[in-house]
């Protein structure tokens, strides 16, 4: 019997229609695998089975994720980016961490008043709702935001993000709401991005995305395998901090909440 794979049009044009049908007709594909996403067991002759093309400007790797996990796509990774990714397919070590990344279009205001690029911190985390673990991502700039264009002192982060579609987060024991067109891209095993919506109407583009693949903990995967859907929340600078411990975080954003500085999405767990 074939197996089970999902060739999406973006793979089969990369790695080309010869090898595409080989893989389609079970040649090279392989019987059971640990998958990219979530990296529990697969078997691509009994579960819908996704092809995943790691490439940098040297190397590609074709990978493979549960359907439910990831759809089949071409994942842009950097040369030393995607040889650690590789390493990690023998050593599955994972630890919570963050990570700061540049956002372009918006600026942080230092206490000179001179405009610099915006700086995002992420962490990943556990967050107990409605009596279970949720992954969760906590977005929190190093500084003030201020709108693309604008000279004004303040910090416009939280109406920038409401505009998104984010929404108030009042209470952090409810779940919030779901956020159109968004995604968390997790591969082998990473956070690599957040996605959000094309203004052209083409493909979802990198809101926020990671200068290395972020690690996360074995419990953050295994609960985002169960739901496929990640809790993103955000706040202003110095609302959250970065909070050694998964308990002090929720102290932190329930304050924040409580304060009105905190807003939240759900998205789900995909990419393009």
């Amino acid at each position: 019997m074939p197996p089970m794979l999902d060739v999406s049009a973006e793979v089969r044009a990369e790695i080309g229609e010869e090898e595409a049908t080989r893989l389609l007709a079970g040649d090279n594909a392989p019987g059971t695998y640990d998958c990219t996403s979530c990296r529990t067991p697969g078997d691509t002759g009994h579960e819908r089975t996704s092809t995943v093309l790691f490439v940098s400007d040297e190397t590609a790797v074709l990978a493979f994720a549960h359907a439910t996990c990831i759809p089949s796509q071409v994942v842009p990774v950097s040369e030393e980016q995607l040889q650690g990714a590789v390493r990690s397919f023998a050593a599955d070590e994972a630890a919570g961490g963050t990570a700061s990344v540049l956002v372009e279009g918006a600026r942080e205001t230092g206490t000179t008043g001179t405009p610099r690029q915006a700086v995002l911190g992420i962490t990943c985390g556990l967050v107990l709702v409605e009596g279970v673990l949720r992954p969760a991502l906590v977005v929190e700039p190093t500084g003030a935001i201020s709108r693309p264009g604008s000279t004004a002192a303040g910090d416009d982060f939280l109406p920038l993000m409401i505009e998104q579609g984010f929404m108030p987060q009042l209470d952090v024991a409810v779940p919030p709401p779901a956020l159109s067109g968004w995604s968390v891209l997790l591969a082998m095993g990473q956070l690599h991005a957040v996605l959000q919506p094309s203004a052209t109407g083409g493909p979802a583009v990198s809101w926020w995305q990671a200068h290395q693949p972020l690690q996360v903990s074995d419990g953050w995967r295994g609960a985002v395998s169960r739901t496929n859907e990640v809790y993103v929340y955000a706040a202003p600078a110095d609302s959250i901090g970065r909070q050694p411990r998964e308990d002090l975080m929720r102290d932190a954003l329930e304050r924040a909440a409580a304060r009105g500085l905190l807003v939240g999405a759900t998205m789900p767990l995909s990419g393009t």
